[in-house]
């Protein structure tokens, strides 16, 4: 028997990266996936590359309704909700000195808000299912520590831990285990996005940057999707029926907690 047979699972912004590679482990051990997205198109495609048991889902986490159709999409197709992987994050960087408002308000209507609300529509749906349910939200080093160019998504992934922590707390009573997973460096797109964001921050030639946080790695390299699905099946398992409110680090040895 697979370790999510028969479980029903919703990842956000899940059309590629973390995401993608989730939704494929999830499907390899059993389960139906909801391909959420933003880009609708991108999840269609995602889904139909992955097989039968992945679905396109649209959704955009900063607007309520959407969430709530979301859900309503994921019950009518797969009947229930087991798992909820909150993924969708948006990155900025800059001078603290040039944070501007409508920057600090786009990362933090996706990254916590975004977190908090599926979340709780989530569990709403868990708790009038009756039997319980995995909420994994998607942390990162970055919510350990402060770093300099990176207020604003360090605050906002320190905030998803801190969620994580009390929502954890509350679930817990309805059979929902809500915990975390903070990731270090992942090699992928959104790397290529950020480098490109430091090259013009720090004066750096491109690719330099990405190349110096890849040798201060103590595992010696970039972390892959691969890197992460384990902890990501063993949290949505009933492996972890026991574990509540925790932030899971898979980072390479980057932070000790």
């Amino acid at each position: 028997m697979k370790r999510l047979d028969e479980k029903s699972a919703l990842i956000t912004g899940a059309a590629r990266g973390l995401g993608r590679g989730f939704a494929e482990a999830y499907i390899r051990e059993g389960a139906q996936v909801a391909i959420a997205d933003i880009n609708f198109e991108a999840a269609a495609q995602t889904a139909k590359e992955i097989g039968v048991a992945a679905y396109p889902v649209q959704m955009d986490v900063s607007d309520q309704s959407s969430i709530e159709a979301a859900i309503k999409a994921v019950v009518s197709e797969a009947g229930k909700l087991d798992i909820l992987v909150n993924n969708a994050a948006l990155f900025d960087a800059a001078e603290t000195v040039d944070i501007t408002r409508a920057s600090y308000d786009k990362l933090y209507a996706v990254n916590v808000a975004g977190t908090l609300f599926t979340m709780q529509a989530a569990a709403e749906q868990m708790i009038k299912q009756g039997h319980g349910g995995k909420i994994i939200n998607m942390a990162s080093q970055a919510g350990r520590r402060g770093e300099s160019l990176v207020l604003v998504y360090c605050s906002t992934k320190a905030a998803v831990i801190s969620m994580t922590q009390s929502a954890g707390l509350n679930l817990i009573k309805h059979g929902i285990n809500v915990n975390a997973i903070a990731p270090g460096v992942v090699d992928g797109d959104h790397w290529e996005h950020v480098d490109e964001m430091f090259a013009k921050l720090e004066g750096k030639a491109p690719g330099q940057k990405k190349a110096e946080v890849a040798a201060g790695v103590p595992a010696g390299r970039f972390a892959i999707p691969e890197d992460l699905e384990p902890m990501a099946i063993f949290l949505a398992s009933s492996d972890s029926d026991y574990i509540v409110s925790q932030t899971y680090n898979v980072d390479g040895g980057q932070w000790m907690s």
